[in-house]
């Protein structure tokens, strides 16, 4: 009998470590001026995921708790909440970004 002549790629489980490598190669921060009334935000951002990916329209908030970092929203979305274009799954991917914005972030305010 013949065999199978489809070739399989090997896949890589999700689990695996290549998938936690992503490192914040680029950020690019843009602070607004006090004058202006934009309520909690701080000013906008964008980063570079090894040298590979970028991710535009990261918002610098100013929470009751301190600084963060929100994602980009679904402007087309028509539900009562916001839906979130992109954002990190892991904790400590999202605490990797927001370490990264926020450092830029105080370096140009400053």
């Amino acid at each position: 009998m013949a065999e199978n002549s489809e070739k399989k790629t090997p896949s890589i489980p999700i689990s695996s470590p290549a998938f936690d490598c992503l490192a914040v190669t680029n950020v690019q921060v843009f602070p607004f001026r006090e004058g202006a009334n934009l309520g909690h935000m701080k000013g906008y951002a964008s980063i570079v995921l090894n040298d590979q990916i970028q991710i535009r329209g990261l918002r610098v908030m100013d929470g009751e708790f301190g600084l963060f970092v929100g994602y980009p929203n679904d402007p087309f979305y028509k539900g009562e909440d916001f839906r979130t274009i992109c954002m990190p799954i892991t904790r400590q991917l999202r605490e990797h970004i927001e370490n990264c914005v926020l450092e830029k972030y105080q370096a140009a305010v400053a």
